[in-house]
């Protein structure tokens, strides 16, 4: 399916999108994006839906063709305070709020947002596989959080976090048996099973 262009039909209109929502580790991170108006890439879809390549390709394309854009992460000990739907809603928020210019209109990814500077805004469900800037959104923030976690991958290797980016893999929530957890990792999720049984 075609990516549409617009929703408003305003010029600066963001698209902005989360990913990292479901690990057991590190932050989750969101991206927003006002892509001028005819901006096209046959490449460019859900981020979820391409390959590892195919995000790292697209991610400076997206960058240099760009109006403005950002992103930010919302780190664990904030996402256990406020819970992790409060915590995307933030990183959305801080990725609207340090764009250089402010939008007139702003789509989101899903069905939950809270209003931002009085901004019109719609959420769309599965807008990551419909709207040009929400996809934009989402390859950024996927390709920001995945460098994250490779980064933090050199400290702690034993959970392989290069590879399964902090998702509740078997070899994730193994490693969390065998060797605990760390700072990195989401206190108030369910991170093994037999929660109960883990000393926090």
């Amino acid at each position: 399916m075609r990516l549409k262009s617009s929703f408003s039909k305003l010029y600066l209109e963001c698209g902005t999108d989360e990913a990292g929502r479901g690990c057991l580790a590190g932050p989750v991170t969101a991206a927003a994006v006002i892509l001028p108006k005819g901006f096209k890439n046959v490449t460019l879809n859900d981020s979820k839906q391409l390959s590892e390549k195919k995000r790292n390709i697209l991610k400076p394309i997206i960058e240099n063709d760009a109006v403005t854009f950002s992103y930010a992460h919302i780190f664990p000990s904030k996402i256990d305070t406020i819970n992790i739907l409060n915590a995307s809603i933030l990183a959305m928020h801080k990725s609207i709020e340090q764009l250089n210019i402010s939008p007139e209109f702003i789509i989101v990814d899903g069905n939950k947002f809270k209003p931002f500077n009085d901004i019109p805004y719609e959420t769309i469900i599965k807008g990551d596989s419909k709207y040009t800037s929400i996809a934009a959104a989402s390859v950024l923030a996927k390709t920001y959080r995945d460098a994250y976690m490779e980064e933090i991958d050199r400290e702690f290797p034993m959970y392989n976090w290069k590879q399964n980016k902090g998702y509740p893999t078997k070899e994730h929530r193994e490693a969390i048996r065998k060797y605990g957890i760390t700072r990195y990792h989401r206190k108030s999720f369910r991170l093994l099973p037999e929660q109960y049984h883990l000393d926090l």
